[in-house]
């Protein structure tokens, strides 16, 4: 039988960085698309993608935010501002930022608005949701994950020391930490040591792998979604970040 491969997907400036992992085994392949759904056309087929960006919006946000950030957020220590609150799903789809957050004050109770970071996000957050209402079968292979609680989780469930960026600029001690946990993980160095795609940069790659060791413990059966079990939102698209 062959052996399944799985993806690990982070957003870069090109597009999606993609590692694609061998689901027993130690072969790793490196690729950058530039829209969500190519993924799916690649010739590995993958059979689990886990993916660093939202899926499944609320129409309104409660008092514990969406869910999973909430649920995560305190195991990350000084690395939990990597985790950004996402408001309704109407704040996400809205035109510009300053509708954003009048659309997520007015969709949030207590009323909460939308902050830039996540804005800036928005544009993929609306490519993965546009396509996985599109295309349904889908949802059934794509995760959410993050790449901070995915190295909490490589790093025997600890929050990591050191950032992978300083003042928008990488972060050496970091990134060698990141590199360090991929490589206990069974990654072979030269795989994430390799020069990331056209369009990504060297933490969207280590972010990309981070997932991708996600991907293998969902396949394994040993990840566990944040909440325990996950929401729906109102198109039956799951919200939980797993690790």
């Amino acid at each position: 039988m062959t052996t399944p491969w799985l993806a690990g997907v982070d957003g870069c400036k090109g597009g999606w960085v993609v590692t694609l992992v061998e689901a027993v085994g130690d072969d790793v392949r490196v690729c950058a698309v530039s829209q969500f759904g190519d993924i799916m056309a690649l010739p590995e087929q993958p059979r689990i993608i886990a993916l660093d960006i939202p899926i499944g919006l609320p129409a309104r946000i409660g008092a514990d935010g969406r869910g999973p950030e909430h649920a995560v957020r305190e195991l990350l220590g000084r690395r939990k501002p990597s985790v950004f609150p996402v408001p309704s799903r109407a704040a996400v789809y809205a035109k510009n930022f300053s509708d954003a957050r009048r659309i997520a004050l007015a969709t949030s109770d207590p009323p909460k608005s939308c902050t830039k970071q996540l804005f800036m996000l928005a544009s993929k957050i609306r490519e993965v949701d546009t396509y996985l209402r599109a295309v349904p079968q889908a949802a059934s292979l794509v995760y959410e994950t993050h790449p901070e609680l995915a190295f909490w989780r490589l790093n025997g469930g600890r929050p990591l020391p050191e950032p992978k960026k300083v003042k928008s600029r990488p972060h050496s001690p970091g990134l060698a930490l990141r590199r360090a946990l991929l490589a206990k993980d069974g990654f072979a160095a030269r795989a994430f040591a390799q020069k990331p795609p056209r369009g990504a940069a060297e933490d969207d790659l280590l972010d990309a792998f981070a997932c991708a060791a996600i991907a293998r413990r969902i396949h394994a059966g040993t990840a566990r979604p944040f909440p325990d079990p996950p929401l729906r939102d109102e198109y039956g698209l799951p919200i939980a970040i797993w690790a």
